[in-house]
């Protein structure tokens, strides 16, 4: 067993700057750790939609010293709101149901990106950008990280490495994937301009049966354009229908118009949206880890645990596990003890999160008969039971660690 001493300097690699490669940086530099976070992009200029931080997530923030800057960034989400084309609602969660002092907050992905950064630019470390990982073998008390940088292929030891790369992660140790899979089903996103209708605290969704989902997110304001409040749109889509996309503009005015039909409130919300080009194809892929740590290397975020984003608990997850490193770096003095209790503080969450997700995203997505009319019927009904609706609201939250 490799003993370390918690107050002993660690040259930890934390190869992915996403949310939980940037979270575990912080927390891990503020403990006196030499940090080398390691990215693969030529520059830290995150695309993507909005995401939901969920209570969860915005504790986190809180321990890491930014949740103000964050919600300055980001808007307040109260409620989550489902319509079926009827007019019905569906899903009406609430985060009061649970405490009244609980909220989300929806943010683009360069916000979030840009605070912690920030954060993390104001602590000695280093951060090899441009860097492409290929290769990690364990050497005595050391990890081996192969790399391409300036086209030269280099090799570097630390002693642990947090592999943080996301869900596409080719770097997991073998022996520690179960399974790991792209998802039938994805998403065609794009920002748009904030509406005064549609300017309320509240993640509004659209369903079709279970084939169809459009979504609504407000997403704050950007770095880059602090005058602008944006919603980010989602359009739920078979990955293999995927590749026609860019539609031509006559079909893309037809699917507009569909659009539109299927969800008339949001047609000034979808007036800015004119061209195929605008619309980005997202995929998500479902791993799942026997344990998500061996020797010296760990495994942190959507690498370790991607599941489809129904639930909204990416980001949150990521941020959880940032902190349970921390935690468990603080509170033990050789790695299996480290690794040990990261397990212990994470898998429950962890394993209950997957297995929802997978259990819940077919009623969303999918062309299953049946599954959107046992969606409408159902959510309702637990919804005026009072416990369901106060544990619909722990699920949201992320609160859960198991089935109990």
């Amino acid at each position: 067993m490799s003993v370390i001493r918690s107050v002993q300097r660690q040259r930890i690699a934390i190869i992915g700057a996403g949310t939980a490669g940037l979270a575990a940086a912080i927390f891990l530099a503020r403990q006196n750790h030499q940090i080398t976070l390691i990215e693969r992009a030529p520059a830290l200029t995150p695309v993507g939609a909005g995401l939901m931080l969920q209570p969860t997530g915005l504790s986190v923030l809180s321990a890491l010293g930014v949740r103000d800057e964050i919600e300055r960034y980001g808007a307040r989400i109260d409620v989550l709101h489902g319509t079926a084309v009827s007019e019905r609602t569906v899903m009406n969660t609430h985060y009061a149901h649970l405490d009244a002092n609980l909220y989300g907050v929806g943010i683009h992905r360069a916000s979030l990106c840009h605070v912690l950064d920030s954060a993390l630019s104001a602590l000695p470390h280093q951060r090899w950008i441009g860097t492409q990982v290929e290769a990690l073998a364990e050497r005595g008390n050391e990890v081996v990280v192969n790399f391409v940088r300036h086209g030269a292929r280099e090799q570097t030891a630390f002693d642990a490495v947090l592999i943080a790369n996301g869900s596409a992660s080719t770097l997991h140790p073998p022996e520690l994937v179960k399974y790991d899979r792209q998802y039938p089903w994805g998403a065609l996103w794009t920002m748009l301009p904030q509406t005064p209708a549609l300017d309320r605290p509240t993640l509004q969704q659209r369903y079709d049966s279970s084939h169809t989902m459009i979504g609504l997110l407000p997403t704050g304001i950007t770095p880059q354009q602090p005058e602008q409040s944006l919603l980010s749109f989602f359009w739920s889509l078979p990955v293999r229908e995927m590749a026609a996309w860019p539609l031509p503009q006559t079909q893309f005015d037809a699917w507009k118009h569909n659009v539109m039909s299927i969800w008339p409130s949001a047609a000034d919300a979808l007036a800015p949206l004119n061209n195929p080009e605008q619309l980005i194809p997202a995929t998500y892929r479902d791993v799942i880890m026997k344990r998500w740590a061996s020797g010296r290397i760990g495994v942190i975020g959507d690498a370790a645990h991607a599941m489809s984003p129904q639930l909204g608990q990416g980001a949150n997850m990521a941020l959880m596990d940032a902190h349970a490193i921390a935690n468990a770096m603080n509170n033990n003095n050789s790695w299996d003890t480290i690794w040990m209790d990261y397990h212990r503080q994470r898998e429950g969450a962890i394993r209950f999160y997957q297995s929802m997700s997978r259990l819940l995203t077919p009623v969303f997505q999918s062309r299953i008969p049946g599954m959107g009319l046992f969606r409408d019927i159902g959510f309702p009904v637990m919804n005026r039971m009072p416990w369901l609706r106060k544990e619909m609201a722990r699920v949201v939250s992320g609160l859960k660690d198991g089935y109990v």
